[in-house]
């Protein structure tokens, strides 16, 4: 009993460091990549490469303007947008697609005293911008939800938004519209492949979602997008009570002695900016109130919602004994914002938050692998599949996929915006077909299996190939014959190469090791 309650104290105190972490981590600013167009359909090693190169980071010549950085966080679904999901050389198998997004643009989780909150509707109507040609559809299609199975407690939970003024954190009809985009890219992307068969079972399509309704209906508008009309009694909605999709592997206290560790960075480093102090001052003083209760309320959260729906920032009426009366401004926002940028290059910096981020998504990862594993033996040559997870959909938050670029060694990219996703796609080449260098030496029953192929692995972050940007991949010759990442290597990195950071070499070592 002793026991228990000390894993459900750590879950508790876990849960709240989270949300903190989650403030903070608000808006930071990663690496943009250079687009290209996309390369003809021509020699698919050399289309490939060119692919790739796109993606590297182009070095910064000057300091990031924080409300330009802040535009590209909200995601405003009003342009086109490419994906290179689904490419790959010619003749090269796709057998697997795990995704993991965040949910879409969300009404404020924290309410600035003395000021109106944002006049937002939260219910769906194809006359309000923006819209989707499968809104309708969607609406419609939730109404038969019921059919579905549901793991507890999500059959409670409201498939769609629904309130005319938005509640604290709900899903806006921007938000549904940015996934189902998100779901109709890939559904675009690996229409060609023929991911999933028209007969696809239960076991083949995997959702799994956090018990806020935001995440919830995000991850419907995305496998709506993706599989239009989908047969409810086909789905089965999975309910994964921690943010961190841990599963029953959650219980880590190094992971959150880190958390706390990176914690106090981020006090010590905001505390020192006399910039943003005078600026919460300001602030504070328009309004009338004290400093500290300005801080409490989180005013970045909803003045950003003011900004991605082009509302103007909250006023308030002068005279009264409390003083103060204007409005609150974009300089004051820029400020903050840009101590929010400091704070993610003094992040990087500093290595805690890595650290963290390894230990807080091992379990995922580990998960991912395991599917991948499945999947691929599931697909050898002369077997009768048996139908393993060919997609798979993780319905996260912030929280969630920022540590999850973090541990794949992602530090550059951009922070999650609203609808980010990260996606994990599993490749089979020709039969036959090996790196010259490996079949040279090769043993006989090896090139007896090199026969059915070899297996590869691409990680996207918003649809621009990242791969040969994390820890596993970055060293690979990208010059060699096969241009995309071997799966061994992420494979290795998981079981074992990406516990080096805290000196450990497995997840129980690096979880339970006494410190000093």
């Amino acid at each position: 009993m002793l026991a228990r309650n000390r894993f459900l104290l750590l879950v508790v105190v876990g849960g709240a460091a989270l949300a903190i972490i989650s403030l903070s981590l608000q808006f930071l600013n990663l690496i943009p990549i250079a687009a290209e167009l996309q390369a003809a359909d021509g020699g698919a090693g050399a289309a490939l490469g060119k692919s790739r190169k796109r993606v590297f980071p182009v070095p910064r010549t000057e300091e990031p303007n924080p409300i330009s950085e802040a535009y590209s966080y909200c995601n405003t679904p009003n342009r086109t947008e490419q994906a290179w999901e689904g490419h790959s050389p010619v003749d090269y198998k796709l057998l697997s697609v795990q995704v993991m997004i965040r949910h879409g643009d969300r009404y404020p989780l924290y309410y600035i005293p003395k000021t109106k909150r944002p006049a937002i509707d939260c219910t769906l109507s194809t006359s309000r911008k923006p819209s989707h040609p499968l809104l309708n559809a969607f609406i419609r299609h939730m109404g038969q939800g019921a059919r579905g199975h549901w793991e507890s407690p999500l059959g409670s939970v409201p498939r769609l938004p629904n309130h005319s003024a938005c509640e604290m954190g709900e899903l806006t009809q921007t938000g549904v519209v940015q996934h189902l985009r998100n779901g109709q890219l890939l559904h675009r992307a690996y229409k060609r492949h023929k991911l999933l068969p028209a007969d696809w079972s239960p076991r083949q399509v995997w959702l799994e979602t956090t018990g806020k309704s935001r995440t919830l209906q995000s991850g419907l508008a995305f496998l709506y997008g993706l599989l239009p009309d989908f047969d409810w009694a086909r789905v089965t909605a999975r309910h994964q009570w921690s943010t961190l999709f841990c599963g029953a592997a959650c219980d880590c206290p190094a992971r959150n002695r880190h958390l706390e560790e990176e914690q106090r960075r981020q006090y010590r480093l905001r505390v020192s900016d006399t910039e943003l102090e005078r600026t919460y001052a300001d602030m504070a003083r328009t309004l009338g109130l004290l400093t500290r209760q300005l801080r409490a309320a989180n005013p970045i959260d909803s003045l950003l919602c003011h900004l991605c729906h082009g509302i103007a920032f909250p006023c308030v009426p002068g005279g009264g004994g409390g003083g103060g009366g204007g409005c609150l401004t974009m300089a004051q926002f820029a400020v903050i914002r840009r101590q929010q940028l400091d704070d993610e290059a003094d992040r990087r910096r500093a290595g805690l938050y890595r650290k963290y981020a390894v230990l807080a998504m091992y379990p995922y990862l580990n998960r991912t692998a395991g599917k991948m594993e499945r999947v691929a033996k599931d697909n050898e040559a002369g077997r009768q599949p048996r139908g393993e997870e060919v997609f798979s959909l993780s319905s996260a938050h912030d929280v969630t996929v920022a540590p999850l670029l973090s541990a794949l060694g992602l530090e550059g990219a951009r922070f999650p915006r609203f609808a980010a996703r990260v996606v994990f796609e599993l490749w089979k080449s020709p039969p036959g077909t090996r790196g010259p260098a490996a079949a040279a030496v090769a043993p006989p029953k090896k090139r007896a299996k090199a026969r059915d192929g070899e297996l590869f692995i691409r990680v996207l972050y918003n649809g621009e190939d990242v791969t040969f940007h994390t820890d596993f991949c970055r060293a690979h010759d990208r010059h060699a014959r096969w241009p995309l990442c071997p799966l061994k290597n992420f494979l290795s990195f998981v079981r074992r190469d990406m516990f080096a950071v805290v000196n450990a070499t497995s997840y129980q070592e690096a979880c339970y090791r006494r410190p000093g």
